[in-house]
């Protein structure tokens, strides 16, 4: 298949702002493309060359690239930074270089997808003594046969900035329409891709063998699910309404969620996000290794520990662990506790279908392999009373707050369901809830904010649409060095204009790629002419936003943007300060 009609066709998305186009250009290019080439047309779209939990990087630095450019083109040092100040786009600087580069060759080879995937693949495993001149050399070798506008989404791929504006569920609605041609269909893909969290092998199975093909994705050990996640209230009461019959009251950990795979005795452990992280756990390996099982998948909380208290310790601590080098150090001055809360396979079951009652006696069981297993602590009750004394215990005892689980309840995996419950402690002045937003653009600074983003514009999710809606804009809360550390980060999701998925009638100086996701605190949720969150929702013409916004000063790594807050979650929140108000 030619590249060029791949690059033709991001091209094409890039310069729409409608979602639908968007899906009708990407079902286009699914249909123009071999099945045998469908599965690597996917992972390219999604700018990578395997699922993440492969824990493959393409590695090719903005420093490496410019590099190649000069070598490649006739654009000097110089005038490539030039043009990458301008831009901010290496991918554009490309194409403009290729524009002015004099054809030395009679005959140029087409490029292949095919050529381009495997030239992928053979720069990300290069590694060791020569690597650099090596990964010059594939990609000068390609470079030398592209156009404009191949080159620009060869190098937007390398360096991970592809911009095209597309979330998985549009790619999940693109597939169903193209091989089903029903949209509709797109539930049962979804499910396939929510346990195998391989979207390139669902597109090829869905491609070649229709909806009977995805009988064929099962639960795999060593392969990550996608997580199941918990809805929000705020009182023991609606809880009470919410869930039919007994429910265990869990203690919500502020640590990190381990997705933890055993299979003969070697251990593989799995971020919220799916990236592989088991060289941080050393400590946790080394435990699930000595357990007698086939293989298991578990879930579980690991969470920093005073040494000599054995207490609770904040989030923040975990991230000592986060190195390349030294891990033993990390693990020694840095101890953890592992908290399991739920097992979704065993010994070649698939325990997703048992429900939540039986997975906890089964997991019971499991922790009485080893003493230094431990099962978050729970209470079973159906009483609003127990729930409101339990919540009080967790927060004296260090937790965030509750995890309330119906006891019949399955697991299904990706979905946020009332199933699971989060319930924190009400404060008099505050929401309920702290909310996850993620930055979508922002505003320069004055005085010491100088030549640093004053305020930053953030968003919730609107799932249905698959938007992200403006929803306030925060400048307090940050450190100078928090300041700093999220200027950088965003350096590389910086783009031209406003995000095809982004919807907000403010201007701003910077937009940004929805990638990085904030913890933001605030006083309460209020109707607004200018966000655009919930719109049209509760008045005509005006959306909601979150009043007196404040960083807390956590930046949630281990989420997706599509995990951030929902404007489902901010409607039932404003629903229930009305309530309040009314009393």
């Amino acid at each position: 298949m030619d590249y060029s009609i791949v690059a033709q066709a991001y091209e094409d998305m890039e310069k729409t702002r409608k979602r639908l186009e968007l899906l009708e250009i990407l079902a286009e290019l699914f249909r123009n493309t071999p099945v045998n080439v469908i599965e690597r047309i996917i992972y390219l779209t999604q700018g990578k060359i395997k699922p993440d939990f492969f824990g493959i990087e393409l590695g090719m630095s903005d420093k490496l690239v410019m590099k190649v450019l000069e070598k490649s083109t006739a654009m000097s040092k110089d005038k490539i930074m030039e043009e990458y100040k301008r831009t901010g786009d290496l991918g554009e600087v490309t194409r403009i270089s290729l524009s002015n580069k004099v054809q030395t060759t009679l005959v140029r080879d087409k490029l292949t997808v095919e050529r381009v995937y495997q030239t992928f693949e053979d720069i990300a495993s290069t590694s060791g003594h020569g690597s650099v001149e090596i990964k010059i050399a594939h990609l000068a070798g390609l470079l030398s046969d592209c156009t404009p506008i191949e080159g620009k989404y060869i190098i937007r791929t390398l360096t991970g900035i592809l911009r095209l504006g597309i979330a998985d569920y549009t790619v999940l609605d693109a597939l169903s329409v193209t091989y089903t041609n029903d949209k509709s269909n797109r539930k049962y893909l979804e499910r396939a891709y929510n346990i195998s969290s391989d979207l390139g092998r669902v597109a090829r199975l869905v491609a070649n063998k229709g909806l009977k093909g995805l009988e064929e994705i099962n639960i795999v050990v060593g392969n990550p699910i996608r997580p199941m996640l918990a809805e929000r209230l705020s009182s023991s009461q609606e809880i009470i309404k919410k869930v039919d019959g007994k429910m265990s009251l869990e203690y919500k950990l502020d640590g990190e969620r381990l997705q933890i795979h055993v299979n003969n005795k070697q251990t593989e452990i799995f971020s919220r996000k799916l990236e592989n992280i088991t060289n941080y756990y050393p400590d946790v390996c080394a435990i699930m290794n000595e357990i007698e099982v086939k293989n298991m998948i578990l879930e579980a909380e690991a969470v920093a520990i005073d040494k000599q208290t054995k207490s609770y310790l904040p989030f923040q601590e975990l991230m000592h662990r986060r190195r390349k080098y030294n891990i033993e150090e990390a693990v020694k001055n840095y101890p953890i506790s592992v908290n399991l809360f739920d097992i979704i396979y065993l010994d070649d079951q698939d325990l997703t279908d048992s429900s939540y009652e039986e997975r906890r006696k089964i997991l019971m069981k499991i922790s009485k392999k080893n003493r230094r297993l431990e099962i978050i602590k729970n209470n079973i009750t159906q009483d609003a009373n127990e729930i409101d004394d339990f919540l009080e215990q967790a927060i004296e005892e260090g937790c965030e707050g509750l995890v309330i689980k119906d006891l019949q309840g399955n697991y299904r995996a990706g979905a946020r369901e009332y199933l699971w419950i989060k319930l924190k402690r009400e404060y008099k002045s505050e929401m309920a809830d702290t909310l996850d937003l993620v930055i979508i653009g922002a505003m320069y600074g004055k005085g010491k904010r100088v030549n640093k983003y004053g305020a930053l514009l953030l968003a919730v999710y609107d799932k249905k649409q698959d938007m992200f809606r403006s929803f306030c804009k925060v400048g307090t809360g940050f450190s100078d060095e928090q300041l700093h550390k999220i200027h950088q980060v965003l350096q590389k999701d910086i783009i031209k204009n406003k995000h095809v998925r982004v919807d907000s009638k403010m201007d701003m100086d910077v937009w940004f790629e929805p990638n990085i996701v904030l913890e933001i605190s605030g006083s309460e949720i209020t109707i607004s002419p200018i966000h655009t969150a919930n719109k049209d929702e509760v008045r005509k013409n005006f959306g909601l936003a979150l009043r007196f916004p404040i960083f807390t000063g956590r930046i949630r790594d281990d989420k997706k943007p599509q995990d951030v807050t929902s404007t489902e979650e901010i409607m039932s929140e404003y629903g229930k300060q009305l309530k309040k108000i009314s009393k």
